[in-house]
């Protein structure tokens, strides 16, 4: 390992603790008062509230409560919900599987259509083509994750009828979780015999929406980095040799240029996913998808201190995970760097 890469795993210790602190600060500025919430008319009477008050540990100063909160953390034990009373990492554990499935399937959407957009726009530079795809991938990357969300679902949902307008899959089937992945859950052998491929098929249908939603932005940002690091390789005299070998296009492309320009293409897809996975809450709150973004946008409208807490630190711990994987691929992809 180098000492760089050695380097950044220690910065993930301090950045952790700054993520803690910034989301235990910002979230009792927030006006409202978890105890009254819990208590509703009984917290008139100063001497309930402040017995709930004691009881949760919001009695004592802010940075005892810090210090109990990450000192507990660190032992792996990150509180219990004030509303559900269930632990933190346990209602974690439940709901990820949901936002990574989502998370998944709206990068491999990107991806698909992103690389091959860039492509074109780069082959066919200053055309038709390369107009608009780029005009078009501006336009995706502009649009507000919400507003495209609602636009997809009055026309798909509403008007059309084509897709579901929420939830993962459609209430008559009754899956029992094995991984968390609904796509994987429904097609266990038993849920087959009872149901064939219906229930797999309602699950890719109650995906369609909410991973076009969340995978517009990463589509757009990776057909514009596939255009510009595709253009630059070919101007290339290794690109320009091949060509002079009588290389048909398509090979030169895909087999020498291609392969070159995925280098810092790697970097921007692995950033992506992280901002997919902390781009789940307003995603997941539109389409009523159950999964860690949502749960978190409940925690605050309840001020579900440990929940908001503890997501908002597990949230963080994978992002900068995903950037450190990103940092060793690409020095395994890229010579240079080595």
């Amino acid at each position: 390992m180098s000492k760089k890469l050695f380097i950044k795993f220690l910065d993930v210790i301090p950045t952790a603790i700054g993520i803690s602190l910034i989301a235990f600060l910002l979230i009792r500025l927030i006006p409202g008062d978890p105890v009254m919430l819990l208590l509703g008319e009984r917290g008139s009477d100063p001497i309930v509230y402040e017995k709930m008050k004691a009881s949760l540990g919001l009695d004592l100063p802010w940075y005892e409560q810090y210090w109990s909160f990450i000192t507990k953390a660190f032992s792996g034990d990150f509180g219990t919900s004030i509303i559900s009373k269930n632990s933190v990492w346990e209602e974690f554990k439940t709901l990820f599987p949901a936002t990574l499935e989502l998370g998944i399937v709206a990068l491999f959407f990107a991806l698909t259509i992103g690389i091959p957009l860039g492509i074109v726009a780069a082959v066919k530079r200053n055309s038709f083509l390369d107009y608009l795809f780029m005009t078009g991938s501006l336009v995706g990357y502009s649009m507000p994750i919400f507003w495209w969300g609602l636009i997809l679902i009055i026309v798909f949902s509403v008007n059309l009828g084509l897709t579901p307008v929420s939830g993962r899959i459609s209430v008559l089937y009754d899956i029992e979780p094995l991984t968390g992945f609904m796509l994987i859950d429904s097609l266990q052998k038993e849920v087959i015999e009872e149901n064939g491929f219906n229930a797999f098929f309602s699950a890719l249908k109650h995906l369609i929406l909410p991973s076009i939603a969340m995978g517009t932005i990463p589509l757009a940002v990776v057909a514009r980095m596939t255009r510009s690091s595709l253009l630059e390789v070919l101007k290339e005299d290794y690109i320009r040799t091949a060509k002079s070998k009588g290389l048909s296009p398509f090979y030169v492309i895909c087999k020498h240029a291609l392969r070159n320009a995925l280098v810092p293409i790697t970097t921007v897809i692995g950033l992506m996913f992280g901002s997919i996975i902390t781009g789940a809450i307003l995603t997941e709150t539109i389409f009523s998808w159950p999964g860690i973004g949502k749960w978190i946008l409940d925690a605050v409208n309840g001020r579900d201190y440990p929940v908001i807490q503890g997501g908002v630190l597990f949230i963080g711990f994978i992002v900068v995970t995903i950037n450190l994987t990103v940092d060793i691929l690409y020095s395994i992809i890229n010579p240079k760097m080595r």
